[in-house]
């Protein structure tokens, strides 16, 4: 008798998005970005990688954390992110954005933060996982990094942050790990999209953080006291065929949901000691 075929796990992987810089900062970097689904994108240009082969057991399974933006007043980076995995899979936290005058260049990361307006470093995403940044320009912040594009320099407002990447991986598509936007002293604004923060516009404008749980970067502090935006958490989100179990120990926050013939489990919150065990 054959026996019963039994699927891949697939996933996607993001880790925590970079903070931003304050005072004309540039954006965070979003974090790492990789992902199995076929026919999409890991980050960096990237193809989709190879799903795991279905195998009982116990998986590390931790949600990285952005990175604070930098404070009022300090005029200096952000933070990075940190770090989210899935059993062998790592993403790397995205890049800090740098801030006017003490720490002006951004750093590099999943994808890598953007520098303040007075510095012209460029950073660089992890291979397969991300985009860097262009180096600040003109009155503006650069854009950090995304997963799907590079951050813009800034011009007469803060660069533009880097798109990031689609996945339909729920069985709905949703665009994650952008990159945060530049700041400026000009009003209107710098964009940003795919969970990265919009950056500050005008006078002591602070940063808008980047969405929860998409990787997006922080947007950079504006001219000023303004604080940079925090960079969002990550996610790990993967298939499991509909018969397979799934126990998670006491620190994983998680949602599933039945799409098609599998389950997928959104991972929102786990720390770095938890697991989850397939059967």
């Amino acid at each position: 008798m054959r026996a019963a075929f039994i699927p891949d796990i697939e996933y996607l992987v993001i880790a925590g998005g970079g903070g931003a810089g304050s005072n004309y900062g540039g954006g965070g970097g979003a974090g790492g970005y990789r992902s199995t689904v076929s026919g999409e994108s890991s980050g960096g240009g990237a193809s989709a990688e190879s799903a795991l082969p279905f195998s009982t057991g116990t998986y590390t399974v931790t949600v990285g954390a952005g990175g604070a933006g930098a404070t009022s007043g300090s005029n200096t980076r952000g933070s990075q992110g940190a770090n989210s995995v899935f059993n062998s899979v790592t993403c790397l936290g995205g890049g800090a954005g740098g801030g006017y005058p003490n720490a002006p260049a951004g750093l590099d990361g999943g994808s890598g933060g953007g520098s303040s307006y007075t510095d012209t470093t460029t950073t660089s995403g992890e291979t397969n996982q991300g985009f860097g940044s262009t180096g600040g320009a003109g009155t503006g912040g650069s854009g950090g990094g995304g997963a799907g594009a590079v951050g813009t320099a800034g011009a007469t407002i803060g660069g533009t942050g880097g798109a990031g990447v689609n996945s339909a991986i729920t069985g709905s598509t949703v665009g994650r790990g952008g990159g945060g936007g530049g700041g400026s002293n000009i009003s209107g604004g710098s964009s940003a999209t795919d969970g990265g923060g919009a950056g500050g516009a005008g006078s002591s404008l602070n940063g808008s953080a980047g969405t929860v749980n998409t990787g997006g970067g922080g947007g950079g502090g504006s001219a000023g006291v303004a604080v940079g935006g925090a960079g969002g958490s990550g996610v790990v989100i993967f298939t499991l065929p509909t018969r397979a179990t799934a126990t998670f120990s006491g620190g994983v926050t998680q949602t599933s949901a039945t799409v098609g013939t599998n389950t997928v489990y959104t991972v929102t919150a786990a720390g770095p000691t938890d697991t989850v065990t397939i059967g």
